[in-house]
């Protein structure tokens, strides 16, 4: 009697008290240099995803750019669970690359936004975890371009450069890996504010899911093809995030694009999502913002 009694006393404390939350995931945000305005897009990252309450945010901003300030720059990776980038500017040493690449492979996560994309063109590890890239100098030796047609993930090797986009515009991200956590449960397409569209982004493409695209229409200054917007890939251990969206904080601030960074920063980190898609996500055919 007394065994039975304590057991309905456990459950019945188990049904009245709350249950515990899970610790917040600790972020490293690294800027400081960038062809960006990334003075004004990193608070606007970092509010994004301290405003979940599901995590914790430092930022690591490296000294001003051509100074020679940059081989003292030496982030503590390890300290973290998660590195997101809004970094585009000189090479780190070879004891910082080291340390992120040892970070990401033995099991941390990294997300990289946006112009993080166009950094690094000639560090091989980089390049494998963000899947493709534009910019610095990328062409055919950088690996093929990638598009989505017709269902299939393509990987052309023409040869040219890496990176462009058209005019900035509004355009329909349309989501090609629905089970995939970061966009399982959030509309199959919906409509991005006004941002920058990048096209013809090549890079060595291993381990690469596109998760969404959207189409580069050729009105805008666009190539025609449906271009990907939202990867993934896994590097080691680690899990890689890379979101093109966000050129300007107008862009950051789209419902959609907030609610992909923060669920892709949370997968980095933990290989789940636990966020629940916000009611005032965009549709396919209306935008949504928040200030």
């Amino acid at each position: 009697m007394k065994r039975f009694a304590s057991l309905l006393s456990a459950l019945l404390l188990a049904v009245v008290l709350p249950r515990a939350t899970a610790a917040p995931i600790k972020v490293l945000l690294v800027d400081g240099q960038n062809n960006h305005a990334w003075k004004a897009t990193s608070p606007v990252i970092r509010k994004i995803l301290e405003d979940t309450g599901r995590f914790t945010v430092d930022v690591a901003t490296s000294p001003l750019p051509k100074t020679g300030a940059i081989a003292g720059f030496k982030p503590r990776f390890a300290d973290y669970q998660v590195v997101v980038s809004n970094y585009n500017g000189e090479p780190w040493s070879d004891e910082t690359k080291a340390a992120f690449v040892a970070f990401v492979r033995n099991g941390g996560g990294f997300v990289s936004v946006h112009a993080a994309d166009n950094a690094f063109p000639e560090w091989k590890e980089y390049n494998e975890m963000i899947g493709v890239g534009g910019w610095g100098g990328r062409n055919e030796k950088s690996g093929p371009y990638v598009v989505f047609k017709d269902g299939i993930l393509l990987k052309g090797t023409l040869p040219g450069g890496g990176g462009g986009h058209g005019s900035q515009h509004d355009f329909l991200v349309v989501t090609r890996e629905p089970k995939h956590p970061i966009v399982a449960g959030l509309p199959a397409e919906w409509l991005h504010v006004k941002d920058e569209l990048y096209h013809r982004l090549r890079g060595p493409a291993d381990n690469l899911t596109v998760l969404a695209t959207a189409f580069s229409s050729p009105s805008q200054g666009g190539t025609g093809e449906n271009e990907p917007m939202l990867m993934v890939t896994r590097f080691g251990k680690g899990r890689a995030f890379h979101t093109t969206l966000g050129h300007s904080v107008e862009a950051m601030n789209c419902v959609g694009a907030a609610t992909v960074l923060a669920r892709g920063v949370e997968w980095a980190a933990t290989g789940k999502v636990t966020q629940k898609p916000p009611a005032d996500f965009p549709t396919a055919d209306h935008t949504s913002s928040r200030k």
